[in-house]
């Protein structure tokens, strides 16, 4: 079946396009919008790109896969994507990562956990290098983390092994 915009975001394509000097030129915005709507760039969102962007499925399939923050394949509800650079891998990124997979119930690049709701990425930097370990869930940001058997928030499910360590940092909500 091929992949089409909501109307709200077709609004919001016509307003990029205003904004860029060229198609091209929005290629990874419009990849974002496309995620939001199907939460993941499936072949059939590859497909909507290249044509409505008049550029070639290779092009957007090479950005797809060049960035880690696209994901390639279906995922969960909510997306753990856990910084895999140097700075945080040696703060502490791998112990963070199998503390998410322990407690979520899935691996990172792997699929869904069994109920749905997770997924773990392994991302390239995320530009948190002074405050790692960092990750992403969803669209927020989390840094300085550290494994911890204890759950420290209840602003969502209590699901994640993992807590800020710093007071004046912010705790992440599945934490």
């Amino acid at each position: 079946m091929a992949f089409e915009l909501s109307p709200e975001r077709k609004a919001v394509l016509e307003d990029m396009l205003g904004r860029y000097p060229t198609k091209k030129s929005i290629t990874i915005p419009l990849l974002h919008l496309c995620q939001e709507q199907e939460g993941w760039c499936s072949p059939e969102v590859i497909e909507y790109v290249a044509r409505t962007l008049e550029v070639s499925t290779a092009h957007v399939q090479g950005v797809v896969t060049f960035y880690t923050l696209f994901l390639q394949k279906p995922g969960g509800k909510h997306v753990v994507f856990v910084c895999r650079t140097l700075s945080c891998e040696l703060m502490g990124a791998p112990e963070i990562q199998h503390a998410l997979e322990k407690k979520l119930g899935c691996h990172a690049n792997g699929g869904p956990s069994a109920d749905g709701n997770w997924s773990i990425v392994k991302a390239e930097c995320l530009a948190a290098c002074g405050g790692g370990p960092m990750i992403q869930i969803d669209d927020e940001f989390y840094e300085s983390l550290m494994s911890s058997s204890s759950t420290t928030s209840s602003r969502r499910p209590r699901t994640s092994p993992c807590r800020a360590t710093s007071a004046s940092r912010r705790s992440s909500p599945i934490f």
